[in-house]
C-alpha cells in the first residue's frame, strides 16, 4: 500500500481505525464468499453435482446477511465519526461495492438453480449438447476479475483496477461469440433448445459477474483518485489513473 493512501486506515482515534479496518475486512470476506460461490456453482454444473448446487444456492443467504452487517457498520461510521473527505469516500465506496458483491452472489445462485433445473424427475442430469467449454472459459475469466477487483481494493491499486475495466470488454466479446454459436446450433437442432437455453442463461449470468467486477474496479478508482469514472471513455479513465 502506498504512503499516500495509508490515511484511509490511520487516524488519531484507535477506535475509528478499528471500525474502518473491520469494514474493509468484512468487505473482503464477503468478496471471498461470492468468488467461492461462482466457483462452486460452476463445479456443480460441470460435475452434475446436485448436492453442491443446492448448497451453493442456500449459501446466498449468508452473503445477504453479511451485506446487511456491512451496511450497518458503514452507517454507524458515518453517523458517529462524521468522516472527512477521503474516509467518506472509503465508506461510500464500500457500500456501493457491497451491492455489486451481493449481485455477484445472486448470479452464482442463478447458475446453481440452472444446474438443479437440468436434473429430471428421476434425478438424471440432462446435459446440454454444447456450451460447457465456453461457460468454463468465461467463468475462469470472470472469477479472476472478481479476485483482482478485491486485490485492487485491498491495495488501493488503480492500475489493476484499470486492467479489470479493459478485461470486461473481452468478456463481453467472448459472451457474444458463445451465444451466437449456441443460437446457430439450436437452429440446426431444435430438440436441443431447452437444454441450450439453460447454458445460455449461465453464460448471461457469468457476463453479469464480469460487469459487477468492472463496477468494483471503477469504485476503486473513485476511492483512490476521487473521480467517478463510470460512463467515462477509456482514454479519460486512463488519464485519471495515470496522472
Amino acid at each position: 500500500m502506498s504512503t499516500s493512501h495509508e490515511s484511509h486506515l490511520h487516524h488519531i482515534s484507535q477506535q475509528f481505525n478499528t471500525e474502518l479496518s473491520q469494514l474493509r475486512d468484512d468487505f473482503l470476506k464477503m468478496g471471498g464468499m461470492v468468488e467461492d460461490q461462482i466457483v462452486k456453482a460452476m463445479e456443480a454444473l460441470e460435475n452434475h453435482d446436485y448436492e453442491l448446487a443446492e448448497a451453493t444456492r442456500i449459501k446466498d443467504k449468508e452473503v445477504d446477511q453479511l451485506e446487511l452487517l456491512i451496511d450497518e457498520e458503514a452507517n454507524r461510521v458515518m453517523v458517529k465519526r462524521q468522516p472527512t473527505a477521503s474516509d467518506l469516500r472509503l465508506v461510500i465506496s464500500v457500500v456501493k461495492m457491497v451491492a455489486d458483491l451481493e449481485r455477484i452472489g445472486d448470479e452464482a445462485k442463478k447458475i446453481a438453480k440452472f444446474a438443479l433445473s437440468m436434473f429430471d424427475e428421476n434425478g438424471n442430469f440432462v446435459a446440454a449438447p454444447r456450451g460447457y467449454v465456453e461457460a468454463r472459459h468465461i467463468a475462469q475469466h470472470v472469477v479472476a476479475m472478481v479476485r483482482d477487483s478485491l486485490d485492487a481494493f485491498a491495495r488501493f491499486d488503480t492500475e489493476m483496477a484499470l486492467r479489470i475495466i479493459k478485461e470486461d470488454k473481452r468478456v463481453d466479446e467472448e459472451y457474444k461469440a458463445a451465444t451466437r454459436s449456441l443460437v446457430t446450433y439450436m437452429m440446426e437442432d431444435p430438440r436441443s433448445i431447452t437444454s441450450c437455453l439453460s447454458i445460455m442463461w449461465v453464460l448471461r449470468a457469468l457476463e453479469r459477474v464480469g460487469d459487477h467486477a468492472c463496477n468494483i474496479a471503477e469504485h476503486v478508482i473513485y476511492l483512490v483518485e476521487g473521480e467517478d469514472v463510470r460512463h467515462t471513455p477509456m482514454d479519460e479513465t486512463e488519464r485519471v489513473v495515470g496522472r
